[in-house]
């Protein structure tokens, strides 16, 4: 098959960081344009690249079959639907977009365009998350009663020059963080039956949102969501409790540290977490207490691109679903309208 030829509409960190590397190694792309509104440094580190200064040069060469955007986030939808109507596939960053109405016009329009439409959800390929989901799905624990997911930074100041601190949604961290905790918890769980949430700036003279906590309710089971930029004491990244036992998982996920070393996904010990990662398990397993640490699961952040292929191509059904991205969406939407009724919202 051919490759298909790829352009990333801008080269700030996440064209850097995560889609030009993760195209340029894999096969099945060719990652063809990239859009510099004024000088990246893309051409220094992909020589072969062709660079345009404007995404309406990008979305008017016929050569190009996938677009990835990866522009600010209340640029997504304009964007996206540019780039459908133009007949190209698109991936889009998360959040999918910062209104559900808007995703469901952009999915009706993948639909009519008959394009593959997707948000990159790349933590679904994290170590820790794959560790996880594995221990729910084989019901390590029992009957999963408890989950609790933290995203802390400690970052005490505000970064000048970038739109994340600038209150441009109105909950900056929810759809920034957020949205990958969401997803993660809709992938485990589904649709929650309601939201109530706690969503506020910590930081002196901030502008945006930097921490939430959310609570999702299901049958049987609670589910919390964390973040924050004032937490300088590392806590575990997930806490997991059932009827059998417990699960507690600390650090985070080494793709992304990997990548911004310059490090190739190709790699043989690509994602492998350090022994001190391990999670801790205590529980009861065919009538026999364990009590230890459980290797981590390999990341692998590729895994979503080869999936984008495959579905480009019509081998695969698409993994990360547009559909899926309205539901999280609808979720986020929910957190905020709890925080802003001081209630919990049903879905």
């Amino acid at each position: 098959m051919e490759k298909i030829k790829t352009g990333i509409a801008s080269f700030g960190m996440s064209g850097l960081v995560f889609h030009a590397p993760l195209l340029q190694a894999n096969t099945s792309f060719d990652l063809h344009t990239i859009v510099e509104r004024s000088p990246k440094g893309s051409k220094d580190i992909y020589p072969d690249i062709n660079i345009v200064t404007s995404y309406e040069a990008l979305l008017a060469d016929p050569a190009i079959e996938l677009v990835i955007v990866n522009t600010p986030d209340t640029t997504h939808f304009d964007f996206c639907k540019q780039a459908l109507l133009a007949g190209k596939h698109v991936v889009v960053e998360k959040p999918f977009t910062i209104h559900s109405h808007e995703a469901e016009e952009l999915i009706s329009l993948s639909k009519v365009k008959k394009r593959i439409l997707s948000v990159f959800q790349n933590r679904r390929w994290d170590s820790d998350y794959l560790t996880v989901k594995k221990v729910v799905q084989n019901e390590m624990l029992g009957r999963l009663v408890s989950f609790e997911s933290h995203f802390d930074r400690y970052r005490n100041f505000l970064k000048s020059d970038t739109w994340k601190e600038e209150s441009l949604t109105g909950a900056e961290i929810l759809y920034n963080l957020g949205a990958h905790m969401a997803d993660q918890a809709y992938d485990l769980f589904g649709t929650p039956q309601s939201v109530f949430a706690e969503i506020g700036i910590q930081r002196s003279n901030g502008k945006a949102d930097d921490y939430y906590t959310l609570n999702l309710k299901y049958d049987g089971l609670s589910v919390t969501l964390k973040a924050s930029y004032l937490v300088r004491e590392e806590g575990p990244r997930y806490t997991l409790h059932g009827t059998l036992g417990s699960f507690l998982k600390w650090g985070m996920d080494v793709q992304e540290d990997d990548l911004k070393a310059g490090k190739s996904p190709n790699d043989s010990a690509w994602g492998i977490e350090p022994k001190k990662q391990w999670g801790k398990l205590n529980t009861d397993i065919n009538d026999l207490h364990f009590s230890g640490r459980i290797e981590s699961l390999p990341g692998n952040y590729s895994a979503y691109y080869d999936n984008i292929a495959a579905a480009i191509h019509g081998t695969e059904p698409l993994i990360v679903k547009p559909e899926q991205a309205l539901d999280v969406l609808r979720i986020i939407e929910a957190a905020i309208q709890s925080n802003e009724k001081g209630i919990r919202v049903n879905l």
